[in-house]
């Protein structure tokens, strides 16, 4: 009888362990990949609300241009001197913005 008591103790305390050893994973999972993750996502947001016509911006394909109109999902993207490339593209494309220098 004294037998089974000890192994019915023993595997409580694996068990025990074995949900610390999950919590800490659970944890560390949390602060190493979720919350960089929803910051990053603050950022992109914070980023594409502050846009507005006449910054200059990086697109995610590397070109810069200017944002010429804006709308709910679209910016209108100048790119280089020639006035006639004009590209529509979702803001999420968006990766920086530079607002221009105001002269005072």
């Amino acid at each position: 009888m004294n037998i089974f008591l000890d192994e019915a103790a023993s595997t409580g305390g694996s068990m025990t362990v074995m949900l610390i050893y999950l919590l800490v994973i659970g944890v560390a999972f949390y602060f190493l990949l979720i919350k960089p993750q929803k910051k990053e996502q603050k950022r992109m947001q914070a980023l594409i609300e502050s846009m507005e016509i006449g910054d200059s911006v990086l697109t995610t394909a590397g070109f810069y241009g200017v944002i010429i109109d804006i709308t709910d999902e679209i910016v209108i993207v100048e790119f280089g001197s020639n006035k006639n490339c004009r590209i529509p593209m979702k803001k999420a494309a968006i990766v920086e913005v530079e607002k221009p220098e105001k002269d005072a």
